[in-house]
């Protein structure tokens, strides 16, 4: 292992735990080249790029993934604790949960199905392909380097198919599920502290948001505006016998209240998509929101409508009754960091290029490589404390802020410089070079990735 910053140290080193003396050299050395890793992030370019191009025992670093006996979750438990960290006084626990589909195929990849492609499909365009659904939890933290928060990962779990699970012979887990389990697991790591689930419309579900409740948690999501709303039920009569009424009468649909709010919404200015401020008017009420087969669930819903018409109506829900409408809405919005979030480890981080084949490598590579995103965060925060981040502009195109491009360089270019210029502390005005060193970086330098 090349030196390393204590800054990156201290964040290397919180995971110690997890692995065996053995084991955790080759895995520190797989976290460090991944991050200096350009192009595929396969294990074979890792080693390259990392020196080890010659590793006649190239084996031992492929079983980190495949074979080692070390715990996924843990690391998320404490890659969670050291996101949570980065929080200011006063900013709430903001944790957003999406999926995104990795395209990969071929016969060893066994949890595989078909799914819709969020990337490529519009509005009247559905392109499907196949891969890998990944259902993942990131905590929306503020940073010092850029006006909008980022969501960093720290959980990821492989969903299968249905197809895959029948074949398995499996109970299949639905979205629903998985999010369930995963809300479960991430209060019990925070002991109970009140924190906040932003789901899009997929995580719109009495019964996910029942759950949610039952590990006081609050959930945050889309509502249909044709959704099932009903009023509270009246009080019983004492002596009456029979069961007790859930619900009361029931109330319009959302989608014929658009000219009520339209008039008569409140007047307010949102945060909004792409960090700008936005006019808009909110229609706001706490009701029972009921599907068939669900006990009711009670909600206070925002309806959204943009005065010009410019954006459509949308309307969204909130589980804590308490909650200002202003603030639900500007907490949806945040959601939006997680696409963000993907699309920046497609670009830098090898998403869909590693190429493992046993099933145990395939359900660690992909949530290891969403994690490297907030690692490299983490290291990037501590850096600050003794450099400048500097913003990779150009005379065509002047940055106003950093991007996750800049973090990752800014990085790179400290682990880069423990590596090569440890040896010339000596003479300032020159730096030495070994020939396996040169050479490596002349790869570097000439690679296509």
């Amino acid at each position: 292992m090349p030196p390393l910053p204590e800054s990156i140290i201290s964040v290397l080193g919180a995971f110690v735990p997890l692995f065996s003396r053995p084991v955790w050299c080759h895995a520190q050395l797989l976290l460090v080249g991944a991050i200096l890793c350009r192009g595929p992030h396969t294990v074979t370019a890792v080693l390259r790029v990392m020196g080890l191009g010659g590793e006649r025992r190239f084996e031992k670093y492929h079983r980190v993934l495949s074979r080692a006996c070390w715990s996924g979750l843990q690391g998320a438990k404490i890659l969670l604790g050291l996101v949570v960290l980065l929080l200011p006084a006063g900013w709430p626990l903001l944790i957003g949960v999406d999926e995104t589909i990795e395209r990969r195929g071929g016969r060893k990849i066994k949890a595989k199905g078909c799914y819709r492609d969020a990337v490529r499909s519009s509005q009247k365009i559905c392109v499907k392909c196949f891969g890998l659904k990944w259902i993942s939890m990131m905590v929306i933290v503020p940073l010092p380097w850029s006006s909008r928060p980022w969501a960093l990962p720290f959980l990821t779990v492989l969903a299968p198919s249905k197809r895959a699970n029948e074949k398995a012979q499996k109970r299949h887990k639905t979205t629903i599920d998985w999010a369930a389990q995963m809300i479960k697991g991430v209060a019990r790591w925070l002991a109970h502290r009140a924190w906040v689930l932003l789901g899009d419309g997929s995580y719109a579900c009495v019964r996910l948001a029942w759950a949610c409740l039952g590990q006081q948690v609050t959930l945050v999501s889309r509502l249909r505006l044709d959704a099932r709303l009903y009023e509270f039920p009246p009080p019983v009569v004492a002596g009456r016998r029979g069961p007790k009424p859930k619900k009361g009468k029931k109330l319009p649909a959302l989608k014929s209240r658009l000219e009520e709010a339209r008039t008569e919404g409140a007047r307010v200015e949102v945060g909004w998509y792409g960090g700008e401020r936005k006019r808009v008017r909110l229609l706001t009420g706490v009701c029972l929101w009921h599907t068939p087969g669900e006990r009711p669930v009670p909600i206070r819903w925002v309806l959204v409508v943009d005065p010009p018409g410019e954006a459509r109506s949308e309307a969204f829900f909130s589980t804590d009754l308490t909650l200002t409408p202003q603030t639900l809405v500007e907490w949806f919005v945040l959601r939006w960091n997680v696409e963000v979030t993907f699309e920046e480890g497609r670009r830098h981080l090898g998403l869909e290029t590693q190429r493992q084949w046993s099933d145990k490598a395939i359900a660690r590579t992909t949530p290891v490589l969403l994690g490297l995103f907030s690692l490299v965060c983490l290291m990037a925060h501590r850096l600050l404390d003794i450099m400048r981040l500097p913003l990779q502009a150009t005379a065509w195109y002047l940055k106003q802020e950093a991007t996750f491009s800049d973090a990752l360089a800014f990085v790179r270019r400290a682990i880069w410089a423990g590596k090569y210029l440890d040896n010339s502390s000596s003479h300032p005005d020159q730096i030495i070079f070994y020939r396996t060193e040169w050479e490596t970086l002349l790869d570097q330098l000439a690679s296509t990735g």
